[in-house]
């Protein structure tokens, strides 16, 4: 893909530099109401700073997070080692680093609720770990390691706090690392022999403390450690702002909320909440986590009279007239910029001075595109709208727009009156730089390493997302002051459901190819027809387009032209695959060749209403799979579940598939031969435990029934509903799983049909898993039920329960936790044989 592997340009070092201050959002700066302005003006006079530690999106204390931000008033931020990427979706297909996509956006809608900032290390989520060496030799150790002290250095916080201990009760071994490698990094960060390439921009830190936050203390006083004589510290985290006019229970289940591809929405608490914490390293604390950090302005050199300016300007302020405030904080902002402007807090603390300006002025500043994707070289228009709405009062001079600059390096100078609540309307053109990088998020540029992101830049290292593409900055002046704010540029469009609806603007290929298939399978030499959606990034496009292939497969035509007019049209064109006797498995390939060079990229849309649109470019590729499989059933209905994509490889198979609905289990299925439930789909479905009886009544008559995993209650909410009997005799699921992709698959009995019938089953087709064996298998089950396989990760007990087999009058049922939706889109052979063997069970 042209430009994705260039180095991000000065844009890029514009936005690492302002993040180690404060996140900059892709949509608009949300207006704050006079209460939350006043809260954040109190928390100028606080001076403290607090990491959170742990493995994933949903791993955060949110209450303790909204507490540490809005009570406590420190500098707040929560680094989650991976992304979430090995989790499952409960709102859609998406997987792998599609999933991690997701979960980053609600992270960060998260935090823009309970409001610290976000980071990420490089570590890649490849799933359920069962221990913390196997998941810090995935990472690369030293790797994450080096990532969690450039955190620290960057934020120097005072204290430091782990969700979880660096040992077996974390329950995931994602966890235990997690708390293990922050006890490291607490060690480590204030050693300059340590990551020294690292010191080029930041320098060594050693924080106080650092904390784990207990989750249940009544549980941890019944395990504890012997180095963990501390006694627990006590913090009251459930209490109620008047200023915000919300408790940090009702903050904090908002936040939790947004975890929706999880299906972690939850009640809002208004109760009391005590929240634990206990000392791991670092000096001793007695009531509060903060003892013996100096959090005013003491800690900084010659900041007296900075301190007396803050009093003032909290004492004087007024709710009604927060503009009143303005002088005062202008005056505030000049008095710290003479303080040493290398330190954290004099920066921090200008940029949150600066902030509250333009909040006390009710001062709107936002460009937008009339589209949301351009390519390199491409001119757009860009319309600015600004608004200042209140009046300085005792100030003759108004608020004055300098001059604009755009990130392009177009620039204007104006010297612009804003007149209170008198729009101000913009427009003008900018071109697109050629050097200027597609927007592929950062830590997808690179091929991922196993268990780790590729990132080459130091700097990109923690960051959330991408920088926006373009940014304005406007300079203006208020109160004979200058201050320049920096914007994104964002697409804004109305929609008639949502109304207002922001989109980040994007740089895009001149043209991409998506193949139709994620993965094509081939049981004999047969040609299938594979086509290709080639989408205009640009307008008038034109080239050729040509697929390329491993060694062993015929492609026909072997290029064909292309010719797109309008920017964001699409033109479909098609091949013939045809595997010869020597065909590799591989990867096929569309390259696109226009005058401007050859492009390889496709484009993924991640489109839902509780996040940004997010657009990836990934490499235009579909899976070849050359399979010596046998398929009897022909007729298959699918009841959908959590998101998958197990019916195209299905319908790969040669399978006509039907999506089944509630009113469809009510009809006659006998004319399925097998019917499969996806993956939770009894968690996802309320209407399917209705239709039980008449599921078990096709089976009884003869049908086929597999049912893909579901998870069993949590007991952690009430409304969770009951699982029906799954099968025609009983069993339960458990929560066991086999973590190891390659573990050893016995066959509790070689001579079953599920392992000879239609294709003979062996060890080889278990070669080339992904990610793990199985989840949720089934345990207790009753006598009636045979298990297929023996499996267990090392060092544990076998386990028997990924695959139970039944007869039932005159058919049969199966349950399975084999992962067959991550094992059928990766182009698995052997997933797809013994697939083909339980839908063709009843044949």
């Amino acid at each position: 893909m042209r430009c994705t592997t260039r180095l991000l340009t000065a844009v890029f070092a514009l936005f690492v530099t302002f993040s180690t201050l404060a996140q900059v959002p892709y949509g608009p700066v949300r207006q704050k109401p006079p209460g939350e302005i006043l809260s954040d003006l109190k928390k100028l006079n606080v001076l403290g700073s607090v990491l959170y530690v742990a493995a994933h999106p949903d791993d955060e204390n949110t209450l303790l997070l909204a507490y540490m931000a809005k009570e406590r008033l420190v500098r707040t931020a929560y680094l989650s080692l991976t992304r979430g990427d090995g989790g499952q979706n409960l709102i859609g297909s998406e997987q792998g680093e599609n999933i991690g996509v997701i979960r980053t956006q609600e992270l960060l809608a998260a935090r823009r609720v309970d409001g610290p900032d976000q980071y990420f290390s490089r570590a890649y989520d490849f799933g359920f770990s069962k221990s913390t060496n196997e998941a810090v030799r995935t990472w690369g150790q030293d790797k994450v390691l080096a990532d969690v002290v450039w955190m620290i250095r960057q934020r120097q916080p005072d204290v430091i706090i782990t969700r979880f201990p660096p040992d077996p009760r974390a329950g995931h071994g994602h966890h235990s690392a997690s708390g293990f490698l922050a006890e490291e990094a607490f060690k480590q960060a204030g050693d300059p022999t340590k990551f020294p390439e690292q010191l080029a921009y930041v320098k060594p830190w050693q924080a106080k403390r650092i904390l784990w936050n207990v989750f249940i203390p009544n549980a941890f006083q019944s395990s504890k450690r012997p180095d963990e004589a501390g006694n627990l510290i006590g913090i009251e985290t459930g209490l109620y702002n008047p200023l915000l006019g919300r408790s940090y229970g009702e903050i904090a289940a908002e936040s939790r909320s947004q975890h929706k591809s999880q299906g972690f929405g939850v009640p809002a608490s208004r109760s009391p909440r005590m929240d634990y914490l206990l000392l791991k390293g670092g000096d001793p604390a007695e009531k509060d986590p903060f003892d013996g950090v100096d959090l005013s302005w003491k800690r900084v050199p010659n900041s007296g009279p900075v301190q007396t300016l803050v009093s003032q300007v909290i004492s004087s302020y007024q709710p009604a007239q927060p503009a009143a405030s303005v002088p005062a904080l202008v005056r505030l902002y000049q008095a710290i910029s003479k303080l040493d402007t290398t330190n954290l807090y004099v920066r921090s603390k200008r940029q949150d001075v600066q902030n509250l300006i333009q909040q006390c002025l009710g001062m709107w500043l936002e460009t937008n595109p009339t589209t949301y994707a351009a390519t390199p070289g491409e001119t757009v228009t860009l319309n600015t709208n600004l608004i200042s709405r209140s009046d300085i009062p005792g100030e003759k001079a108004p608020v004055t727009l300098v001059s604009m600059r755009y990130s392009t390096g177009k620039d204007s100078t104006l010297n612009l009156a804003l007149k209170p609540n008198d729009q101000v309307v913009l427009s003008t053109r900018v071109t697109i730089p050629k050097s200027m990088a597609i927007s592929q998020p950062y830590w997808l540029v690179k091929p991922i390493d196993k268990g780790l992101f590729q990132v080459d830049n130091q700097q990109l290292i923690g960051l959330p997302e991408n920088p926006p593409a373009l940014t304005t900055s406007f300079t203006v002046d208020i109160a004979g002051q200058r201050f320049v704010y920096t914007r994104p540029v964002v697409f804004k469009s109305a929609d008639p459901v949502d109304g207002e609806v922001y989109r980040p603007f994007i740089i895009q290929p001149d043209v991409m190819a998506n193949l139709t298939e994620r993965v094509f399978t081939f049981a004999d030499n047969s040609p299938k027809t594979a086509e290709v959606v080639l989408i205009a990034g640009r307008a008038n496009v034109s080239g050729t387009l040509k697929l390329t292939a491993p060694a062993g497969w015929r492609i026909e035509p072997a290029s064909q032209p292309f010719s797109i007019t309008a920017k964001g049209d699409e033109q479909r064109l098609s091949f013939q695959l045809t595997p010869l006797a020597d065909a590799q498995n591989g990867q096929l390939q569309a390259e696109m060749t226009t005058n401007d060079g050859t492009f390889t990229s496709g484009l993924r849309v991640i489109a839902y209403k509780h996040i940004p649109t997010q657009t990836l470019f990934p490499p235009a590729t579909a899976k070849l799979v050359k399979l010596n499989v046998t398929v009897t059933a022909k007729n298959i209905g699918y009841i959908v579940g959590a998101g998958d994509e197990v019916p195209a490889a299905l319908q790969q198979m040669g399978c006509r598939v039907t999506l089944l609905g509630a009113a469809d289990l009510s009809r006659n299925l006998s004319t399925y031969d097998a019917i499969v439930t996806g993956v939770r789909a009894y968690n996802t479905n309320d209407w399917l435990a209705r239709y039980q009886p008449n599921l078990m009544n096709y089976v009884k008559n003869g049908g086929t029934l597999i049912v893909q995993y579901v998870t069993p209650p949590s007991g952690f909410l009430r409304s969770e509903p009951a699982l029906p009997q799954l099968g025609p005799y009983p069993f339960s699921i458990s929560r066991e799983r086999v973590t190891e992709e390659d573990a050893k698959m016995t066959f509790v009995d070689p001579n079953h049909p599920l392992l000879n019938k239609p294709n003979k089953i062996t060890d080889a087709d278990f070669n080339g898993w992904i990610q793990e064996r199985g989840i949720y298998f089934a345990q207790d089950w009753d006598k009636a039920y045979q298990p297929i396989f023996s499996a267990h990760d090392t060092g544990e007990a076998a386990k028997e329960g990924s695959l139970i087999y039944a007869t039932y009058g005159k058919g049969c049922f199966m349950y399975t936790g084999l992962v067959f939706f991550r094992e059928l889109p990766a182009g698995v052979p052997g997933a797809y044989r013994l697939f083909a063997n339980m839908i063709s069970a009843g044949k």
